[in-house]
């Protein structure tokens, strides 16, 4: 790599003019921008321009050290390639989104009697796809919509398998019962499983058809009770119809995305339309470069959402944009080719679909203002506990521990990490106490602080304030063990803070205890350092509460096995999943239980006396 002043000119003198991706590095060997070219030459040429308006391009040309430069066959494999590495070296000066989530679908299962779930991941199993949904809740609230309407199972393949009698969804008609025989049979179980793939399908006007037509049929047979059922079936089937339908004549799949940005902030908004139903929409905030153009904007989001994970996130055929792009057939004409069905890409949209355009850009804007707010609330508060503490730097990181047991019983303890934007939760971790007298909170703080620092290295993970939820004891325990510590000998200490509880343990009449001088302060209640101090501090006591639960439970469920001769830990993890839980264990036959692998009849009658 050249490490003196770039020399252009000699440069573009012997790049080509075929497509390819261009990568950008700096002086220090960072790759600070890549892009992509239908001709590299033209491309390249046009940032050694002797007037360049953007204050981004003149900013980026002055830190180049040096180009490289890939060239591919196509401007296809040159998108793809361009995303690939914008997604692994992260440039600063590319537009960056930051979406590493999959998107669930509805799942309907291959089996002799399909299941509908919810799926994430890679489509590897048997069966039908619909979606993708834009978050967990909205497939969850789709299974539930459609439980009341076509009463298929939804339960897990290993509870399904070891049923001997219908469970309480069969009882609240949720569930045919089909792991049950002769309360459904196997032809009447597949035509309510084709009438839900009609459904997810979009086509509800042909479902409701269906069921008029049998509903008519029971009627004239003098089958009343069967009539009515499908009445209700109906009656379900509308209501749903009426929350999810699009006003209008838009029966087609597709993505409507809205943008708004404003002080260095880009807010952006899909909605997710899929057959004439909305499947629900999503905020992303992506990084944004200065001086970077709402144009430029929504081609990188474009470019980077769609090609993020092709096989997890289904191409809608129509994509409609708030503001026109400078090329918009010729991504639609590469999104087309990957995905191998025709995409439009457009931003010239009338009647319906400009409202719809209209409505995605009012929620990227509302969902920017809340960002906007947030930020500015998070920063003033930051800066008044600086003024409150006497702290002259900025304090960039605060972490706060908390203890949670019951009763001496399963002790956690809990770190929380809040950085200049608010909570980082990425940072957060659970300690699992041992070795101490149960009940002992000293000890217990003791403990974690010395496993959290004692191996730190890293002078930016030290955070400037230490927040101890509790009184001076918890408190004192915390400054001995960084008191002795050589890892933090030669680097900065953290600013040690107790925060003990108020009479009656009611929020705003907390106590601060400084550490060393153990001088005791009260902020007013309105304070908002306070109201910081409180959210890390709630933060803590949720986690550590949390994981406290989950270990307990966990404890308690496996205590009533580990007893057993002959059931280990796998035998243990076996008998939960096959029988889908505890309850379901202690239900269980001996045959029953004879049917989970590695159970042998012998073993089966032990457990069954033992939890009997």
């Amino acid at each position: 790599m050249n490490t003196s002043e770039f020399d252009s000119r000699r440069f573009l003198k012997v790049v080509t003019e075929q497509p390819g991706v261009y990568r950008m590095i700096d002086r220090t060997g960072c790759i600070i921008y890549v892009g992509k070219a239908k001709n590299l030459k033209k491309r390249l040429s046009s940032y050694f321009r002797t007037n360049v308006d953007s204050t981004k391009t003149r900013a980026l040309v002055s830190n180049i050290a040096d180009i490289q430069i890939t060239v591919t066959l196509t401007e296809t494999e040159a998108l793809i390639l361009e995303h690939n590495l914008i997604k692994q070296h992260r440039p600063k000066y590319n537009i960056l989104l930051r979406d590493d989530k999959s998107y669930p679908y509805i799942f309907l299962s291959s089996h002799q009697h399909p299941r509908l779930s919810s799926h994430r991941g890679a489509r590897k199993q048997k069966g039908e796809y619909f979606g993708p949904y834009p978050s967990g809740y909205a497939v969850r609230e789709s299974l539930h919509a459609m439980q009341k309407i076509f009463p298929i199972r939804q339960c897990e393949d290993s509870f399904y398998a070891n049923r001997s009698r219908p469970c309480l969804l069969y009882q609240l008609k949720r569930c045919s019962g089909p792991c049950v025989p002769g309360l459904i049979t196997d032809e009447q179980y597949m035509e309510q499983v084709n009438l839900a793939r009609l459904f997810l399908q979009g086509k509800d006007q042909q479902v409701i058809t269906l069921l008029v037509d049998k509903m008519e049929k029971a009627s004239l047979e003098l089958r009343f009770e069967d009539a009515a059922k499908l009445r209700d079936q109906i009656l379900n089937m509308r209501k749903i119809q009426e929350q999810q339908s699009v006003s209008g004549n838009i029966l087609d799949d597709l993505d409507i995305i809205g943008t708004a940005v404003r002080n260095g902030i880009a807010s952006v908004h899909v909605l997710f339309i899929r057959q004439g139903k909305v499947l629900g929409s999503r905020n992303y905030f992506p990084s944004l470069p200065i001086d970077s153009d709402i144009s430029e904007l929504l081609y990188a989001f474009v470019q980077q959402f769609y090609l993020s994970d092709i096989s997890g996130k289904s191409l809608p055929k129509e994509i409609l944009l708030d503001n026109e792009l400078e090329d918009e057939d010729g991504l639609s004409e590469m999104l087309s080719q990957i995905a191998g069905i025709k995409v439009r890409i457009t931003s010239k949209t009338r009647s319906e679909r400009a409202r719809y355009c209209q409505l995605a850009t009012t929620n990227a804007e509302a969902a920017l203002n809340s960002k906007l707010s947030h930020k500015t609330t998070v920063e003033q508060r930051f800066r008044q506990l600086q003024d409150v503490l006497n702290i002259t730097t900025p304090i960039q990181r605060m972490e706060c521990f908390d203890i949670s047991h019951t009763q001496g019983e399963a002790t956690v303890a809990s770190c929380v990490v809040f950085d200049r934007e608010g909570p980082k939760n990425s940072e957060y971790r659970l300690y699992n106490i041992e070795g101490i007298t149960p009940g002992d909170d000293y000890a217990a703080m003791k403990q974690v602080i010395y496993r959290r620092f004692n191996k730190q290295q890293d002078a930016d993970k030290i955070p400037d304030i230490l927040f101890i939820d509790g009184g001076l004891g918890q408190l004192r325990q915390a400054e001995s063990v960084l008191s002795e510590l050589p890892s933090l000998s030669n680097q900065k200490q953290p600013r040690l803070i107790g925060i003990a509880k108020g009479e009656s343990r009611k929020p705003g009449l907390e106590t601060l205890i400084f550490g060393q001088t153990h001088e005791e302060i009260n902020l007013p209640a309105d304070m908002p350092a306070l109201h910081l101090i409180q959210h890390i501090r709630d933060e803590s006591h949720r986690f550590a509460i949390t994981g406290h639960r989950q270990r307990r439970n966990k404890k308690r469920t496996e205590s009533l096995l580990e007893g057993i001769p002959g059931v280990g830990s796998k035998r243990r993890q076996m008998l939960l999943k096959y029988l889908g839980g505890m309850q379901e264990i202690i239900k269980a036959t001996p045959e029953e239980l004879t049917k989970v692998p590695g159970i042998s009849p012998a073993l089966a009658r032990v457990i069954y006396d033992t939890l009997h």
